[in-house]
């Protein structure tokens, strides 16, 4: 394993750029995998993107970042969101796809979260969505690959989504149409707009 001390001073080699100055700080794809995220992270003051992502790590680490706006750790092991409150002030970005969650608890006090990229984790319940409702400024999420779109048209997936979340401005990627909007606040019958065109 790689810890986090190790990767920062291989970054700092590489980038020539002292870590704790650093506003970008890629530690992503490290051989062996960093597997923990440890205290040596709250050293990165500066840090607006912090990216994690590719490595083997399980548990979220309590980060003391106070200037954090994006926060990559997809391709990991993370089963769930914790000790992130202490980011939650700044953190715009959450990019966490090819994880295990299974539950969105934990987000609630992300109030500047904009961007939640969640694709092919284990999410199964359409209820996890409604706790999203308490990050006021979502606009974009990415869903595709998890379970509770199994059976389901890709139209159907997206109003589905819009009934929970009906302030988004996109879905996987795609930007939400207003018919998609009228469908969801009709109840989501998409039946008749079946085979219809999307932007």
């Amino acid at each position: 394993m790689t810890s986090c001390e190790a990767a920062i001073k291989a970054w700092e080699e590489e980038s020539k750029e002292s870590a704790a100055d650093a506003r970008k700080v890629m530690l992503y794809c490290q051989i062996p995998p960093i597997t923990k995220m440890d205290g040596n992270l709250n050293n990165l003051k500066k840090c607006q993107h912090l990216s994690l992502s590719t490595n083997s790590i399980e548990k979220f680490g309590n980060l003391a970042l106070p200037e954090l706006k994006v926060l990559s750790i997809g391709r990991n092991h993370i089963k769930k969101i914790d000790k992130i409150e202490s980011i939650a002030g700044t953190l715009e970005e959450l990019w966490m796809s090819y994880n295990v969650l299974q539950s969105l608890d934990g987000l609630a006090s992300c109030k500047k979260l904009q961007v939640l990229y969640i694709s092919n984790n284990k999410i199964k319940s359409w209820d996890e969505l409604d706790k999203l409702q308490a990050n006021p400024e979502l606009r974009d999420i990415l869903l595709i690959g998890n379970p509770i779109y199994d059976n389901m048209s890709t139209e159907q997936q997206r109003v589905e989504v819009l009934k929970h979340l009906p302030n988004l401005q996109k879905i996987d990627g795609v930007v939400v149409t207003p018919g998609e909007r009228e469908a969801a606040s009709n109840g989501g019958d998409v039946s008749q707009r079946e085979g219809s065109p999307r932007n």
